[in-house]
C-alpha cells in the first residue's frame, strides 16, 4: 500500500495552514485532478465531503470524514469510493519562521492492478499536490519572508 510522510517548514501561521487544508470546498480551484467537491456535513470539529477526482474521462467519487482540531491537526479517513483504505493527517506546529507541517497519507486500492499503477505514479502525483497547497498558501497569504525547507520519506509497501 503506498505511503508518504513529509515535514516542511512554511512561512505561515498554523491557523492559516489549518484554514487552507480545511477549506475542502475550494480544492477544485487549485488541486490537480479534483474536478468538484461536495460538502455533506460541516461543523467546527468534523466534516463529511465528497471529492470527485479524475483524469480525462475517468472520474471517481471519494467520500471522506475530516476531523478538525483547530489549529493543530486535521485527520482524514475514507468512508466510501474505489479505495480499500485511505488515511491521512496534517499536523501544524508553530516554529521560528513559520509552521512545521507534518503530512502523512497511506491508502490501498481495492483493485491490485490500480494499486500497482498508483505505486508507479504515486510519488510524482503527491509532490504535485503538495506543491499545489504551497502555491495556494502563497496566493492567499503572500509568499512569506522566509523560504520553505522540506524533508520527506516515501515508501510503497
Amino acid at each position: 500500500m503506498p505511503r508518504h510522510t513529509e515535514k516542511r517548514i512554511l512561512p505561515y501561521t498554523p491557523e492559516q495552514l489549518f484554514d487552507l487544508v480545511a477549506d475542502v470546498g475550494h480544492y477544485q480551484d487549485f488541486l490537480p485532478w479534483v474536478a468538484a467537491t461536495r460538502i455533506r456535513e460541516d461543523n467546527e470539529t468534523e466534516m463529511v465531503a465528497d471529492l470527485i477526482v479524475g483524469f480525462s474521462a475517468l472520474k471517481e467519487t471519494f467520500t471522506s470524514r475530516v476531523k478538525k482540531q483547530r489549529p493543530d491537526r486535521i485527520e482524514i479517513d475514507y468512508v466510501d469510493g474505489p479505495l480499500k483504505h485511505l488515511h491521512n493527517h496534517w499536523k501544524f506546529r508553530a516554529v521560528p519562521g513559520g509552521t512545521e507541517v507534518d503530512f502523512c497519507v497511506d491508502f490501498a486500492f481495492r483493485n491490485r492492478i490500480f494499486e500497482a499503477l498508483a505505486g508507479q505514479m504515486f510519488d510524482r502525483a503527491l509532490r504535485r499536490m503538495i506543491n499545489a497547497f504551497e502555491e495556494r498558501a502563497a496566493v492567499l497569504y503572500g509568499a512569506g519572508e522566509s523560504g520553505s525547507s522540506s524533508s520527506s520519506a516515501h515508501s510503497a509497501a
